[in-house]
C-alpha cells in the first residue's frame, strides 16, 4: 500500500528565511579571512605578506555586520540587547554573543596595534580636523619608537595566535546549533560543526583572492603571483577537507540507512537536486578541485594572467558552492514534515525585510566598510611609505 504524504501543520510553512543562510555565511567569510591574516602573523607565510593587513580589515568589516540578517529576522530586534544585559550561561544564542564580542576585541586591538605606526605618523605631520581624527584613532598615543613597535609586534602575534581558535569556535559554533537539533536529522550529526568551519575558512580565502585581484587591477598595480598562487594552494587543501567531509557524511547516512534516511535521500535526488547535486557537488565543487591545481604549477607561475584567470575563476565558484551549502543545510532541513512523510515548499519573502534584495544589500555593506577603511589606512605595504 502506497503511504500518503502527511505534513504537520507546524511544518507547513519554514520559519527560518535568507536571513539565516546569510548569516552562517557571512560569518565564514570572517573566520576565513582571518586565518590568512594569522597564517602571516604566526606562521611566517611571507608569500602572503600582500594580502595581510587587506584579510585583517576585510574579517573586521564582514564581521561588523555578522549579526545584521539575525536582527532582520527577528520580529523585535530592539530586544537584542537583552542578551548582553541579561546573560545566560545555558542559552545557545548569549553563548555566541559572548564569542562574537570577544572576537571582536582581538580585532579591533590588532587592527589598532597593525596600523599604529601610520596612525601615530598621521596624527603629527596632519593638522586641523584630519589630524584630530588621526590623534582620535591613535588614542593620543604617538610614541612609534623602535622599543614601541617591538611590542606591538609581539602582540600582534599573541592575537592572532589567541583569534585563530576564537575565529574557529565563532563559526563551528554556527554548526553547533544546527547539529544541536536532535529532531532533525539532516542536522544533527557530529560532523556538522567541522563542515561548517572548513567550508567557511574556504569561503573567506576564496573572497579574499577576488578582493586582492579586483582591488589590485583598480589600483594599477600587478598582483603578486607568489601570493595568488600560495593562496590558491591553501584554498585547494581547505577544499579538500571540506568536500570529503560532507561526503563522509553522506556517505555515512546512507550506508547506516536508518529510518530518516528514505526521507533524506528523496530531499538530495528529488527537492535539492538542483541546488545540491548540480550547484554545491558538480559546479562549486568538483570544477574547483579539478581548476585549482592548475593555479600552483610551476610552468604557471610564468604566465601571471592565467593564474589570475583560473584562481578567479575558482574563487567564484567556490562562493557559489559554499553559499548553496548554507542553504541547502538551513533551507533543506525545513523542507520535510517532522513525520517523514511529506515535504513543503520553501517560502521566500520577495517584498519584505527578508527579502532576496534586502541579502543582496546586506552582502554589500561591508564591502562599503572596506572602502571606508582603505581611504583611513593604507591596506597595502607599499603605500605606506
Amino acid at each position: 500500500m502506497e503511504e500518503v504524504p502527511f505534513i504537520f501543520p507546524s511544518d507547513e510553512h519554514t520559519a527560518w528565511s535568507i536571513m539565516i543562510v546569510l548569516y552562517p555565511y557571512i560569518t565564514g567569510l570572517v573566520a576565513g579571512a582571518f586565518v590568512v591574516s594569522a597564517l602571516y602573523h604566526v606562521f611566517h607565510k611571507e608569500e602572503l605578506k600582500p594580502v595581510a593587513r587587506l584579510a585583517l580589515v576585510t574579517s573586521f568589516c564582514f564581521a561588523a555586520f555578522a549579526t545584521v540578517p539575525l536582527l532582520l529576522h527577528l520580529h523585535h530586534p530592539e530586544r537584542c540587547f537583552q542578551v548582553m544585559i541579561t546573560p545566560s550561561t545555558t542559552s545557545a544564542i548569549a553563548g555566541f554573543g559572548f564569542i562574537y564580542n570577544a572576537y571582536m576585541l582581538i580585532l579591533v586591538v590588532e587592527i589598532w596595534l597593525v596600523f599604529r605606526p601610520t596612525i601615530a605618523y598621521r596624527a603629527k605631520s596632519h593638522d586641523g580636523i584630519v589630524g584630530m581624527i588621526y590623534w582620535c584613532l591613535a588614542l593620543g598615543c604617538t610614541n612609534i619608537s623602535e622599543r614601541a613597535k617591538a611590542v606591538d609586534d609581539w602582540m600582534i602575534k599573541a592575537l592572532s595566535v589567541i583569534g585563530i581558535p576564537v575565529a574557529c569556535v565563532l563559526h563551528g559554533y554556527v554548526g553547533f546549533l544546527f547539529g544541536a537539533v536532535k529532531a532533525n536529522p539532516w542536522w544533527s550529526t557530529a560532523l556538522m560543526p567541522i563542515i561548517f568551519l572548513m567550508s567557511a575558512i574556504v569561503s573567506g580565502i576564496a573572497a579574499l583572492i577576488l578582493l586582492y585581484l579586483f582591488i589590485s587591477k583598480r589600483r594599477g598595480v600587478a598582483a603578486d603571483p607568489k601570493c595568488v598562487a600560495s593562496m590558491a594552494r591553501y584554498l585547494w587543501l581547505f577544499l579538500v577537507m571540506a568536500v570529503t567531509l560532507e561526503g563522509m557524511e553522506i556517505l555515512h547516512m546512507a550506508y547506516e540507512a536508518g529510518s530518516e534516511w528514505e526521507v533524506l535521500h528523496e530531499l538530495i535526488t528529488v527537492h535539492l537536486f538542483t541546488s545540491y547535486i548540480v550547484i554545491q557537488v558538480l559546479i562549486g565543487s568538483l570544477i574547483p578541485l579539478l581548476l585549482l591545481p592548475v593555479a600552483f604549477l610551476p610552468k604557471i607561475a610564468t604566465k601571471p594572467k592565467l593564474l589570475y584567470t583560473v584562481s578567479g575563476i575558482a574563487s567564484v565558484l567556490i562562493l557559489i558552492q559554499v553559499f548553496a551549502m548554507r542553504w541547502n543545510v538551513v533551507m533543506g532541513g525545513q523542507m520535510f514534515s517532522k513525520s517523514f512523510r511529506g515535504f513543503t515548499e520553501i517560502d521566500l519573502h520577495w517584498y519584505t525585510r527578508e527579502s532576496p534584495y534586502v541579502a543582496a544589500v546586506v552582502m554589500v555593506l561591508p564591502l562599503i566598510a572596506l572602502w571606508v577603511a582603505s581611504k583611513l589606512l593604507p591596506l597595502w605595504q607599499e603605500s605606506e611609505a
